[in-house]
C-alpha cells in the first residue's frame, strides 16, 4: 500500500477535476467558491505529497511519472478555463500559462526520445507556486473574508506566474532548440 499511495494521490487529483467543474458551474456562490477553492487546495497538496512520498519511499512508477504531469496540466487548464469563462481571470496570462505547458510537454517528450532529461528549475517551481496560489485565490474570489482581497491578489499573482512562465518557457525552448539543431 505504501508504494501505491503516491499514485493513489495522483488519481484523486484527477478525480477532483470534474468535481471542481460541477461545483463551479452548478452551485451557487459563495458556497461554490469555497468548495472549488478547497478542492483545488486539496489537489495542490496532493501534488506536493505524491512527489514527496514517491521520492522518500522510493515508490517511483512509470504510471506515476506519466500521470502526475498530466494531472497537473489538466487541473490548471480546467481551472483557468473556468475562471476566464466566468470573467474572473484575464485571458492573456491564462493563455501564456497554457501555451507554455503545451510547449514544455512537447519539448520534454522530444528530449526524452533523445534520452535527455531537463530538470525542473527553481524558477519554474516559483512559477508553479505563484500559479497555484493565484488560481486558488481566484476560485475563492469575492467569497473570501473582507480583509483578504483574494481576487486582486489572484490577478496579480496570475500575471506574475505568466511572466515567470515566459521566462522559464524560453529557457526550456532554448535547451530544446540546442538539441534539435544537433539532430
Amino acid at each position: 500500500m505504501k508504494k501505491r499511495l503516491p499514485n493513489i494521490l495522483t488519481y484523486s487529483r484527477i478525480l477532483v477535476i470534474p468535481a471542481i467543474v460541477v461545483v463551479f458551474l452548478y452551485m451557487k456562490r459563495p458556497l461554490s467558491d469555497w468548495l472549488c477553492s478547497t478542492l483545488f487546495l486539496y489537489a495542490g497538496v496532493t501534488d506536493f505529497f505524491d512527489g514527496y512520498l514517491a521520492r522518500a519511499w522510493h515508490a517511483h512508477s512509470n504510471l506515476g511519472k506519466f500521470l502526475d504531469p498530466i494531472a497537473d496540466k489538466l487541473l490548471v487548464a480546467t481551472a483557468l478555463m473556468l475562471l476566464v469563462s466566468a470573467g474572473r481571470a484575464d485571458i492573456l496570462p491564462a493563455l501564456a500559462i497554457l501555451c507554455r505547458e503545451i510547449l514544455v510537454s512537447g519539448l520534454r517528450e522530444f528530449l526524452a526520445d533523445l534520452r535527455i532529461s531537463v530538470p525542473v528549475s527553481t524558477l519554474a517551481k516559483y512559477k508553479t507556486a505563484a500559479q497555484m496560489l493565484a488560481i486558488y485565490l481566484l476560485l475563492l474570489g469575492g467569497s473570501a473574508p473582507l480583509h483578504l482581497p483574494a481576487h486582486e491578489l489572484g490577478c496579480w499573482l496570475l500575471w506574475a506566474a505568466a511572466l515567470l512562465t515566459l521566462v522559464t518557457g524560453y529557457a526550456y525552448l532554448k535547451t530544446g532548440l540546442k538539441h534539435l539543431a544537433e539532430n
